[in-house]
Order: structure tokens, then sequence, then C-alpha cells
């Protein structure tokens, strides 16, 4: 009887579901001060890992991260191959997340992705990535740059691949401007992702809906 109670309780561990692997990426905006926080976020229920360009390092704190949270830069990618064979950091990090989100995305990162440009770590990671899987973006930029007819067709290049966008919201910009472009709040870029994650593992179907909708733009 013992044995048996042992058995389904070592069952019962087994089956426990592993924490979602979240991917989170900086790109160069004054946004990425929220970084550390966004991190923080994530890290309570997932397990996250941390990939930053290099404008976005003017931003970031490095030791406002978690310490459990490993930071990859451009200087990474390369470091430790030498030979055919060796793993690839951009591949490696692909096939160990199962969402992207990056956060800020800044209006140059936002073109690139638009345009297949893949010249640092952040941006070949999304080139190799498996769109079965989710991406999120959270865009902070000039509301002028917000509002310029470039950021919707590249909004739309980037519904075309499925990426879902969570749209910035409108406030006192850090260049004094005031309008649409501030990055959405760490807690609700967290909730969206959450929200979206363990719908699916529920089976509930959620849309896409108004965070994909590259007409949010001009709002």
């Amino acid at each position: 009887m013992e044995n048996g109670k042992r058995d389904r309780e070592d069952m019962e561990v087994q089956a426990a579901p592993r924490k979602p692997r979240v991917l989170l990426a900086a790109s160069g905006s004054v946004a990425a001060i929220k970084f550390g926080n966004l991190c923080h976020c994530f890290a309570e229920w997932a397990e996250v890992r941390a990939v930053v360009s290099k404008s976005s390092l003017h931003f970031l704190d490095r030791l406002s991260l978690p310490r459990e949270v490993t930071l990859y830069t451009d200087e990474d990618e390369w470091s430790t191959w030498n030979k055919i064979g060796d793993p690839v950091l951009h591949i490696e990090l692909r096939r160990w997340a199962d969402v992207m989100v990056i956060a800020p995305l800044s209006a140059n990162t936002l073109a690139k992705i638009a345009g297949g440009l893949c010249d640092n770590l952040l941006t070949c990671i999304v080139r190799a990535w498996d769109y079965s899987k989710p991406v999120f973006v959270a865009p902070a930029m000039n509301t002028l740059m917000w509002n310029n007819p470039f950021t919707e067709r590249h909004l739309c290049s980037l519904d075309e691949l499925g990426i879902t966008l969570i749209p910035p919201i409108k406030k006192r910009l850090a260049c004094g401007d005031y309008g649409n472009g501030a990055m959405a709040e760490p807690s609700l870029i967290y909730s969206t992702v959450r929200l979206f994650w363990e719908s699916q593992l529920s089976g509930i179907y959620v849309s896409r809906g108004p965070f994909s909708l590259a007409s949010l733009v001009l709002l």
C-alpha cells in the first residue's frame, strides 16, 4: 500500500510541467532602463535568459538584473566557437526558448527585423526563429518616429510573421516630447505574455487581436 502511494507521488512529480523558458531581449532605447524590472517580473514565473544589443547597454544597468538571469551580448556570439560542430549561440538560444519578448523594441531594430537584417545577436535570433513559437514586441520610440509611415509598414511585416505587438503608451517621453511611443509598463508586458502562455496550455484560443494590429500606429 505504501509503495503504491509512493509510486503515485513520483508520477505526480514527474508530470509536473517545467517552467516556461522566456528569452527577453532589449534594443537601443532609453526604455532599456526598465529592462531589469522586466527581468524580475518574468523570473518569478519562468526560466529567463536575456539578450541585449550593443546600443541598449548605454541605458541598461547590468546589476539590476536578477542573479539567476544570464545576459548575452554581441561579444558572446562567436566567443566560444572554434570549429565546425561547435554550438552557435543564436541557434542555441532559439532552441532553448519557448517564447521571445523584445522590450524595448527600438525603431532601428524594428526596421532591421522587418527587412530581414541580422547584424547582431538579437536580430540573428529573430531571423533564425521558429515561428511556431510566440514572439512579443513592445516598441519604444519618439512619437514622430512611431507615427512615421515606415513604422506602420514595418509592423505589418512583423504581423505577417505572427509576431505580437504590445502597443506603446502615451506619456511624457525621455526626450521631453509628449505623445504616444513610450514602452508599455513591464507589468503589462509580463501579464500579457503569461496570459497568452497559460491560455494556450489550457486549450483556450486567445486572438492576437488588438496587440497585432498595425493600424494602432496611428491611434
